[in-house]
């Protein structure tokens, strides 16, 4: 069992060779921090593309030892996040991540039709949470990419993040689907869609997975609280992958966890790579911890 972030250094240790980063628009000291120190615990090997003066200053100004890195310039940032991607189409790296431009950019590279890196009905975000009263790691998903996803999309959604899990190490992952309450409500679409696709993880429709939903949170992650309620789940206290009935409530409650301190890692998933987003708000820590999530798989 999973019970901690610095729990993937293990695998890492054990995996031959090591992941090479591709950095798009790399003139960022907040993605730079976090890249340099992931490449001086060996977990990465960085690929720095962007404009080349900008990138050295920052280098020296934090002291960084680069002068083994290998920088790619492009002073347009629209031309370091397209070539970028065309590395890693081209099978010369393993992840990518954004650093100073747009998400919007980034991703718009990653999903054009005929260059692009989707390899998925659609793209989802992941992220593993520590926290402190839970006895190991959390899925959450989908949090900041698809806004009102309705059932097809959330099977991807879950299609998604279960493989996902099954790479880093989860066998079988035990999967709720959270509503509002723990009982189908005609009027809550969510907890339709939650009883519906419960029943899809019975008939083996959807497949590696233990599903159970409706489950409202609290049921999701005690199991005292679902036997309060009568509720008899396998998932129930000993969840592994919360899935959200829409983006609000998911980046609700990824940045409630977040501030009140927990561990964070988080993914892009859905591309032929993971792609790690990360904006200023993230703390170094959860940089790295997204960096070593995605040099885990």
């Amino acid at each position: 069992m999973i019970k901690h972030i610095s729990d993937f250094y293990d695998h890492i240790k054990k995996q031959k060779g090591t992941k090479r980063l591709i950095l798009a628009s790399a003139a960022d000291e907040h993605s730079l921090d976090a890249v340099f120190k992931a490449s001086e615990q060996n977990i990465i090997e960085p690929v720095l593309v962007g404009d080349k003066n900008k990138i050295i200053e920052i280098c020296k100004s934090k002291g960084y030892a680069y002068s083994n890195t290998e920088i790619i310039h492009y002073q347009d940032n629209n031309k370091a996040v397209k070539e970028s991607v065309r590395l890693i189409k081209e099978g010369k790296g393993h992840i990518l991540m954004k650093g100073y431009t747009s998400t919007a950019t980034l991703l718009r590279a990653v999903l054009n039709d005929q260059d692009g890196l989707k390899d998925a009905p659609l793209l989802s975000h992941f992220a593993l949470f520590e926290l402190s009263n839970y006895h190991k790691l959390i899925g959450l998903t989908d949090v900041a990419m698809n806004i009102a996803p309705d059932l097809k999309e959330k099977v991807g959604i879950i299609g998604n993040a279960v493989a996902y899990m099954q790479k880093i190490g989860y066998e079988e992952p035990k999967v709720a689907v959270i509503g509002a309450v723990e009982l189908v409500n005609e009027k809550m679409p969510a907890t339709i869609d939650a009883a519906i696709l419960s029943k899809m993880a019975q008939r083996n429709q959807i497949s590696g997975c233990i599903i159970d939903g409706p489950l409202a949170f609290d049921n999701a992650v005690s199991k005292e609280s679902a036997e309060h309620k009568g509720i008899i789940s396998p998932v129930a206290g000993d969840v592994d992958l919360l899935v959200m009935p829409n983006i609000e409530a998911g980046n609700v409650l990824y940045k409630s966890l977040a501030y009140s301190g927990a561990k964070l890692a988080a993914v892009i998933l859905g591309a032929s790579v993971p792609v790690v987003l990360t904006s200023r708000s993230d703390t170094e820590e959860s940089k790295l911890n997204s960096i070593i999530l995605a040099a885990v798989s």
